[in-house]
């Protein structure tokens, strides 16, 4: 029987620790989002949500952002 072969780890530490603890250069932003909106939709229609945000570059979010921004604008300067 032969002796056991040693495999490299799946993830080698390097040999400089200064390099393998860093921190980030710029801090992340702060989210400006406050609120988590939940909906339900049938899988067909999250497919053409999906497929319409890809083909404009953006993500399903941001998309659906906009699109509530457009249709309920801002109204705190409104006088009643």
């Amino acid at each position: 029987m032969t002796g056991r072969r040693m495999l490299p780890g799946f993830a080698a530490r390097p040999a400089d620790p200064e390099r393998w603890v860093t921190t980030p250069e710029k801090p992340a932003p702060p989210n400006r989002f406050t609120a988590r909106l939940t909906i339900d939709v049938t899988p067909a229609l999250r497919g053409r949500l999906k497929v319409a945000a890809f083909q404009r570059g953006i993500t399903v979010a941001g998309m659906l952002r906009a699109l509530l921004a457009r249709e309920f604008p801002d109204t705190s300067g409104d006088v009643p």
